[in-house]
């Protein structure tokens, strides 16, 4: 019975996945793709609707330039009119949703570091000497004054 022989590429490989900066990645993706979630819904959920009120309910997604076609109206009747168009208004959306995010990750990156100190600060107290050591202190210091006795 003979053994197949794997090609020296795969234990390269394995060695390459079992990294610790690829494990680290690894996670930072899957973790990066739930934090992607809760960041969505604060924005869509609880930061767009009190931005909607402040701006009277403004909606940037009808604003655009038709640069060929019929002239619509909306965006989704020129759209299905087949205009082509430039979206400046979705653009707009774009840019702003980006500039919610990235405050609202800001603020959450500087709660978690402002934490992450506090449980770095706290002073830990110097474990008690173990009874050899105390033995060995005693010992020592005995010796010393042996010594300057003469």
């Amino acid at each position: 019975m003979s053994r197949i022989k794997t090609p020296g590429w795969v234990a390269d490989f394995q060695k390459f996945i079992m990294r610790g900066n690829v494990m680290d990645l690894a996670i930072g993706v899957v973790v990066g793709a739930a934090f992607t979630g809760i960041v969505n819904s604060a924005v869509k959920d609880m930061l767009t609707p009190i931005l909607g009120c402040l701006t009277g309910g403004v909606d940037f997604s009808n604003i655009f330039i038709t640069i060929k076609g019929p002239v619509k109206d909306t965006l989704a009747e020129a759209q299905k009119a087949g205009s082509v168009t430039i979206n400046v208004g979705l653009f707009l959306n774009a840019v702003i949703q980006f500039l919610i995010i990235a405050f609202f990750v800001f603020w959450a990156m500087r709660l978690i570091s402002k934490l992450h100190r506090k449980e770095e600060a706290k002073p830990v107290a110097p474990p008690a000497p173990s009874q050899e050591e105390i033995l060995l202190t005693e010992i020592r210091d005995i010796l010393a004054g042996r010594s300057s006795d003469k």
